[in-house]
């Protein structure tokens, strides 16, 4: 697992550096061929294409669902904006409304980092005004729909279960869902929980779920990366954290504020970095999740931004890249849905760890018992 981390680190700091490079190089390129007058140089100065932006406009959030871009004309689905501010009220309309950061619309426009800023009447900046973007963002929409199709699931499977009980053998989603919940029971809940391990299986099986169907959706081209997100991610850690600090008993904070069996200038240094890991197990699970699913997106768009680069550098070499670029690119996606379930997995079973331990009973009741 390590070897497979290290290796997609690797992948995205090469492809990162390759991309600086031919970036720089594009760049000079374009200079080199601009005219000596600054009337002409606007005039016949082609667009230069910058990877970077490309990559940042594909793993963060947007207004809108952007698939293409066809004879100028862009192929996209705009979603709804809602900006509070306390000097204006409440503003609703279609993100389409601001032209892709070309356009003012009531008092607000979209700048370059896809931000929504409240401006004056000449299009410049209004800083006594305050906003607050509540906007249904790609994130947030596919979040929902997510949300939405795993309901939908679930609840199919439950009536079946319902309608003929444990006894049929099962068909569709049923079957499908069944392996992956009973995996879920046997190799995570059992282990880590042990005898109340049925207290917790909802919540870990919804973070399962849950996980794994926006890592699938996000596969899906023109789609959001939510699990990319960090605020996606963090919103999950702390709802795992509170899970945790919920479970924990007497000998859970007794071994970190006074651990047992160690001389006591040893406890003096022990008890702030048991505390630390405290909120560092949730953390920990945050930034896992966030960094496989954002690197992932950044290898694949860096094997295709590279037949853009070559072929801006060449027609030759663009077209004699593709084919080697398409390769990489289907086989880094075969890995990535390998990932979507392996990132599922993991944030469920160390949820189940980190909850385990912290409802872990002390070795003498232990023994008594056995």
């Amino acid at each position: 697992m390590m070897i497979r981390i290290h290796l997609k680190s690797l992948l995205v700091a090469f492809f990162s550096l390759i991309i600086i490079f031919f970036s720089n190089s594009l760049t000079a390129q374009d200079n080199k061929q601009t005219a000596p007058t600054e009337a002409k140089q606007a005039e016949e100065k082609p667009e230069v294409l910058k990877p970077s932006d490309l990559i940042m406009e594909h793993i963060m959030d947007n207004h809108e669902y952007h698939f293409a871009e066809v004879n100028g004309v862009d192929v996209a689905i705009p979603l709804p904006v809602i900006i509070y501010s306390p000097q204006r009220g409440f503003t609703s309309f279609i993100s389409s409304k601001f032209e892709h950061g070309k356009a003012i619309y009531q008092g607000y426009k979209l700048n370059e980092k896809g931000v929504i800023e409240a401006v004056k009447e000449d299009g410049s900046l209004d800083e006594s005004v305050k906003t607050f973007d509540l906007s249904m963002t790609r994130n947030v929409v596919q979040m929902l729909l997510s949300l939405a199709l795993l309901m939908v699931l679930v609840i199919r499977v439950a009536n079946k279960y319902k309608k003929n009980g444990v006894h049929v053998a099962p068909t569709g989603f049923q079957n499908a869902l069944e392996p992956v919940i009973t995996f879920i029971r046997d190799e995570v809940g059992k282990p880590n929980l042990g005898p109340k391990f049925e207290k917790f299986m909802p919540y870990l099986l919804t973070v399962f779920f849950f996980i794994l169907i926006n890592n699938i959706v996000g596969l899906i081209p023109g789609t959001a990366n939510v699990t990319g997100n960090i605020a996606f991610t963090l919103v999950l850690a702390i709802i795992s954290f509170f899970v945790i600090l919920f479970s924990t008993n007497k000998h859970f904070w007794g071994h970190i504020f006074w651990p047992p069996g160690v001389p006591f200038l040893v406890k003096i240094i022990l008890i702030p970095v048991e505390l630390l890991g405290v909120f560092i197990k949730p953390a920990a699970l945050m930034i896992r999740l966030f960094a496989n699913m954002v690197a992932g997106h950044i290898v694949i768009t860096c094997f295709v931004l590279l037949i853009f680069i070559f072929g801006a550098m060449s027609n030759v070499a663009g077209w004699g890249f593709s084919p080697v670029s398409i390769l990489f690119t289907v086989f880094i996606y075969f890995i990535e849905i390998l990932v979507a379930f392996i990132q599922a997995f993991i944030f469920t079973n160390l949820t189940a760890v980190f909850i385990g331990q912290a409802m872990e009973a002390p070795h003498h009741e232990e023994a008594g018992h056995h």
